[in-house]
């Protein structure tokens, strides 16, 4: 029997033996359910419309759910008009142009309709799980809607009497808005992003938003993810290297509109220091307008410029702070023949695209001017005071890890480092080497230290430790980076593409055979007869062939490029991966055009050999040792070992 103290402490939760034994019962109903239906999204960047409505949309799963309710009973164009409701309903009803139409039978028949289509979305769940999910001022209303019994003449006039006395105290949007975010929620029961909210594109800030309001997300770090981390810690290489990536693909409104950050000081030390050079080589890609925030493309250029000559300075004085990394091969401000203008890489002489260096100190390169020092001390006070972004990063350490296994598969952002022969590579670490699963929890332990360490007890320390953020972004030995260096300095000044090139880790060509993928998921404690593998960062190029499933079924590969930035080189718009019941499947995504017919198109990859259950999951195995823990106490208060709340006298067993 377990501890009598911790059955006593379960015993304030329930108090006598008929309520430990009504959750008994309870627990294993939920046990015989069928499995919630989870989600898989990676490589978000930043594009919070297309996300938004992917959410909401359940990645199609709505729109089938609309199709299975009515059928021919709808026309397109209806079931449009309703799946569009159900996605944007405070926007739609918001709207002068549907004010129009909001008329009583209007109203009466939308709600009809979203009420059948809640009874089928939640037909899998107990009707306890779907009233937590109800908001609460509706709740009775729309329990009593969706349970009642269509075939009774009394039901069906109580039925209408609800839904007329919701029209006539004019509650009927509200009540609309309540029953849509009801199907959103249902359709979704829990939610994996594989890394890369940040960078690109135009607003990461709402797309944490709608994360932070989920009910049930994790989040595996990618690399942009940490670099974002580190700069909210106050690492300056992060912080410049953030922006570098913002300005060069226009995204102003998340930095000023989104999170606060002060831009008037780079811009206006930009516009100075740069005023007559065009910074051809920093034109930003423009992919999405600024509404808020808008700078020219010229004055974008000269930010971008001013601050990737920034960042190289600052990422050769982190590396020269840590011998450690050897990336002394990645300092090549000090190769540079300033009079000339060439620079010496891997014994190769290669001219620059751009010559004009004001703010560089030929004898020491690394070293800030003046100028640069003041505008980095204002850019980290920004980000380290940023109220909106320190909330989003803290939920990355809350509700985010370097990978997760659930439900017997494995979830990771980019790789397990390995060498050509595909055995796990090593790195060095004060504590000795690390490999495989070891590697990912060094550098989750490292993050965490970095994050909590208290800078105004050790503020050198601080920066010592969020430097580890840098490196999770582009070290050769990160698992999220997974690549042998990063050619920043390369793609800003020379010309030649072989110098662009960066080489990927081993896994990335390995892990497409079933015995890697399973040594992988086997180092994880993962079973290779039904797990998998999922994870992101590489783009799948299906204009060019590739496929997101590899290893025999085993490994998918669901970044397809959400971000506009990689629409023309993977030729769809991402992927979501969806695994229910019954199957797994991938939802294809298309370019999005709100309010248009973006509905993904689905494909099942693999059918389950029977219907999962909520016992076989996870959850269910938490569930059962709940139930064993009740079955205990129930036996306690059986034998007398515990009292009943209530009772007198102490039963004793015989």
């Amino acid at each position: 029997m377990r501890d009598l103290d911790y059955l006593k402490l379960l015993s304030r939760q329930f108090p006598t033996a008929e309520a430990a034994g009504a959750e008994i019962i309870n627990l294993r109903a939920i046990c015989g359910l069928p499995k919630g239906t989870e989600y898989f999204f990676s490589d978000l960047h930043g594009e919070s419309e297309a996300f938004i409505y992917l959410m909401r949309s359940s990645s199609g799963i709505v729109r089938d759910k609309i199709d299975e309710t009515f059928g021919n009973l709808l026309p397109e164009r209806d079931q449009l008009a309703l799946a569009n409701l159900i996605y944007y309903p405070r926007e739609i009803l918001s709207d002068p142009e549907h004010k129009k139409l909001d008329t009583p039978e209007w109203q009466k028949i939308t709600m009809n309709r979203l009420i059948s289509i809640c009874r089928v979305v939640s037909s899998k769940y107990t009707r306890s799980k779907v009233r937590k999910k109800m908001p609460k001022d509706y709740a009775y209303a729309i329990d009593e809607l969706l349970h009642l019994d269509r075939n009774d003449v009394n039901k069906r006039v109580y039925h209408n009497e609800i839904l007329n006395a919701i029209i006539d105290i004019d509650m009927a949007d509200n009540f609309i808005i309540a029953l849509c975010e009801l199907i959103q929620n249902l359709t979704i029961d829990s939610l994996h992003i594989i890394g890369d909210v940040f960078d690109r594109g135009p607003h990461a800030d709402r797309i944490m938003e709608e994360l932070m309001n989920f009910h049930d997300v994790d989040i595996e770090w990618g690399n942009h993810d940490a670099e974002w981390m580190g700069a909210a810690c106050g690492n300056p290489a992060c912080i410049a290297s953030v922006l570098r990536i913002a300005t060069s693909y226009n995204s102003f409104d998340v930095l000023e509109d989104g999170y606060g950050i002060n831009l008037r000081p780079l811009s206006m030390y930009a516009e100075e220091v740069y005023g007559n050079d065009p910074c051809e080589c920093f034109k930003p890609h423009i992919f999405d307008h600024n509404v808020s925030d808008s700078v020219n493309p010229e004055l974008a250029a000269k930010m971008c410029k001013a601050i990737s000559i920034i960042q190289l300075k600052e990422e050769g004085k982190l590396i020269h702070r840590h011998p450690e990394y050897a990336l002394e091969k990645r300092c090549l401000l000090d190769q540079v023949n300033y009079e000339q203008g060439t620079v010496l890489i891997d014994g190769k002489t290669y001219e620059l695209k751009d010559k004009n260096f004001p703010s560089i100190d030929p004898k020491h390169p690394y070293e800030l001017t003046e100028r640069e020092q003041s505008l980095m001390n204002t850019l980290i006070y920004s980000f380290t005071h940023s109220q909106l972004l320190q909330k989003h990063i803290r939920f990355f350490f809350t509700h985010g890890s370097m990978y997760k296994v659930v439900n017997n598969n494995l979830l990771f952002h980019g790789c397990i480092p390995m060498d050509e022969d595909g055995n796990f590579r090593e790195l060095k670490t004060s504590s000795g080497m690390v490999s495989g699963k070891k590697l990912m929890d060094y550098f989750y332990e490292k993050a965490i230290e970095a994050y909590f360490l208290n800078d105004n007890v050790d503020p050198e320390g601080k920066l010592y430790a969020t430097d580890v953020f840098w490196y999770m972004c582009c070290g050769p030995m990160s698992p999220l980076f997974g690549k042998d260096k990063i050619t920043t300095f390369e793609h800003s000044f020379i010309e030649d593409p072989e110098t662009h090139k960066e080489k990927f880790d081993p896994y990335y060509s390995l892990s497409k055979d079933e015995a890697y993928a399973d040594k992988i998921m086997e180092e994880f404690g993962v079973d290779p007869e039904s797990g998998h593998i999922i994870n992101g960062h590489v783009p799948v190029k299906t204009i060019k062939g590739e496929k997101p499933v590899r290893a025999n079924g085993k490994v998918f590969v669901i970044d397809g490029g959400i971000s506009k930035a990689y629409h023309s080189r993977t030729g769809i718009a991402g992927y979501t991966l969806i695994y229910n019941s019954r199957h797994l499947a991938l939802a294809e995504h298309k370019d999005f055009h709100k309010g248009e017919e973006n509905t993904p198109e689905i494909q099942i990859v693999e059918q389950m050999k029977h219907r999962v259950l909520v016992g076989e999951t996870d959850t269910g195995r938490e569930l059962k040792q709940q139930i064993s823990d009740l079955l205990e106490l129930l036996q306690a208060y059986r034998n007398g070992d515990i009292r009943e709340k209530g009772e007198t006298i102490i039963r004793k067993s015989n």
